[in-house]
């Protein structure tokens, strides 16, 4: 016999369909702090503000606690609801997902410690082209959410493009860093700078890796 309390099918789905669309919010919501985090990295590194580097550790203890809660929402909407395979097929593609958010904003905070560390060496002669390589990523993260906010499957496919671009950026780097003919401040900044393009070249393959969800999401294919 049914009871008068128990949920009919259709307020069960309705139910799920705005949890989901509540963990979708929170997805985006995390992108959002993520793409500020890389803008607020650019500063400390490019623009050398201490200030935001300050920034980039107080938002990226935001950005885990989201992810852990994010998570934490899949498994239980998975668990306790009744998911179709479309609805399977999105949660584990977002969990993946936030995982890749988390480690761009872990590289956006590592990139403005390393900003604090170069601070004492002045502007160094590749600054600019490495400034161009954080833009290129900067870029690509943000087309990355753009892509899932809108479910975008060109916008998703063009980011792996432009993964080749950035992987370019960090070879001529690396060959001017480890070339340089003139240390007179040492190995110090080198390795640093090393260390940052790094970084940014692990930053695109994350994005270029939501764009690959974003795919899945949309088509069930794996990239």
């Amino acid at each position: 016999m049914m009871s008068l309390f128990s949920d009919s099918p259709s307020t069960t789905r309705t139910h799920f369909e705005r949890q989901m669309k509540a963990v979708q919010q929170d997805v985006l919501r995390m992108g959002a702090l993520v793409e500020s985090s890389c803008w607020l990295a650019r500063r400390a590194l490019i623009d050398r503000e201490l200030d935001a580097a300050t920034a980039v550790d107080i938002q990226d203890k935001r950005i885990d606690e989201l992810y852990r809660q994010i998570e934490l929402d899949c498994v239980n909407l998975m668990a306790l609801q009744s998911p179709v395979s479309q609805d399977l097929r999105l949660l584990s593609a977002l969990m993946q997902l936030v995982r890749d958010l988390e480690r761009i904003g872990d590289y956006a905070e590592d990139i403005s410690e390393l900003a604090v560390k170069l601070f004492p060496y002045g502007e160094l002669a590749v600054i600019d082209r490495v400034g161009l390589m954080l833009d290129r990523c900067r870029a690509m993260v943000a087309l990355s959410l753009e892509s899932l906010s809108n479910l975008d499957l060109e916008a998703a496919k063009a980011i792996k493009h432009k993964d080749d671009v950035v992987d370019s950026d960090y070879e001529s780097l690396y060959k001017a860093l480890v070339q340089t003919p003139e240390l007179d401040q040492g190995v110090e900044p080198v390795v640093l700078l090393v260390l940052v393009i790094r970084c940014l070249e692990r930053m695109a393959d994350h994005a270029t890796n939501i764009g690959n969800r974003v795919v899945y999401i949309v088509t069930g294919k794996r990239q």
